[in-house]
């Protein structure tokens, strides 16, 4: 007949209990340590690899007969104050304004869609599957395609009954661009509100209802709030893809019209000009803004959510 009480060896748990030795949890943490290992080796292979090459390149000379002298901050200077700042000032302010015209788009269009495409009707699935066509499409080539549309006697022109030259001047450059990059990613937006929208229980929009609240009440008091996550993940995407744009801009306008972003003057320095020392400058400049830019965005959202949490308590 068992007893009541059983021994237990010293330094083990019970059979099923909650309770870990302090050596199972070391010998979980060396197992995911050497997971991790993998991963970390790719990593260092085609991220930090990269990033130490430019940096170090950026800090000498163009390599002449195969040899570099180190030069310091030079080519630091040469893009902030020196002979290269003109073309890095006008494609630094570019690339900004185009940040954050083309996000702020975007965020409202996308949102607009995904509160569409979460309504129930009928051939709601062929509509979002519809709606992810233009983000599937290979920026290359909807910029070839939209530059045809931005002819003289393009489609855009057809459609409008207008006669805009839209590659001939600087601002029309740049509503060109901003257009093919907002039909092109405002359903990437899309998709990761809708993502958001579907975790909210209907039963909150019902009880609300109930309760008297319009629809704009329960649009600014229930999905904004929960969905917040949701557009800051894709505030966050939208705005490291854009502050790194090359291939869109490069197509349709060629840096023409003072329409250089910080990575065509990069490639173009460094490939048509033939100054890798130049173009890894400017990279990594780009490559800090953006990381800059991430956490300042990162840091408000945080902020805002820890002020929302404080509020809800009081």
């Amino acid at each position: 007949m068992a007893t009541e009480t059983e021994t237990v060896r010293p330094g083990r748990a019970r059979r099923g209990g909650p309770a870990r030795t302090s050596e199972g949890k070391r010998a979980e943490a060396r197992l995911a340590f050497r997971l991790l290992i993998p991963t970390g080796i790719v990593l260092a292979v085609i991220i930090a690899y990269p990033v130490v090459r430019a940096l170090w390149l950026s800090l000498h000379s163009d390599a002449r007969f195969g040899t570099s002298e180190f030069i310091g901050l030079d080519n630091y200077i040469r893009a902030f104050t020196g002979s290269g700042s003109e073309a890095f000032w006008s494609a630094f302010w570019f690339t900004t304004q185009l940040t954050v015209v083309t996000v702020i788009l975007e965020l409202v269009i996308g949102f607009a869609m995904a509160l569409i495409m979460n309504k129930a009707f009928r051939g709601r699935g062929l509509v979002r599957a519809s709606v992810l066509v233009p983000w599937a499409i290979p920026t290359a080539v909807a910029a070839k395609l939209w530059e045809w549309n931005f002819t003289p006697d393009g489609v855009v022109n057809q459609v409008f009954r207008t006669d805009i030259l839209w590659t001939a001047s600087h601002w029309s450059s740049f509503w060109a661009i901003v257009i093919v990059d907002t039909w092109k990613t405002a359903p990437f937006i899309a998709l990761l509100v809708l993502a958001g929208l579907q975790i909210i229980p209907s039963d909150v929009y019902e009880a609300a209802k109930v309760d008297g609240a319009s629809a704009l009440q329960s649009f600014r008091r229930i999905t904004l709030p929960l969905v917040k996550s949701a557009v800051i993940v894709a505030l966050l995407f939208r705005m490291l893809d854009v502050l790194r744009i090359f291939d869109l801009p490069f197509i349709l306008t060629n840096g023409a019209n003072d329409t250089e972003t910080l990575s065509t003057i990069a490639y173009k320095e460094a490939i048509q000009n033939v100054h890798p020392s130049y173009g890894s400058t400017l990279s990594t400049i780009t490559f800090l803004y953006i990381i800059a830019a991430a956490f300042l965005v990162n840091s408000l959202a945080r902020a805002d959510v820890v002020h929302t949490a404080e509020r809800g308590v009081r």
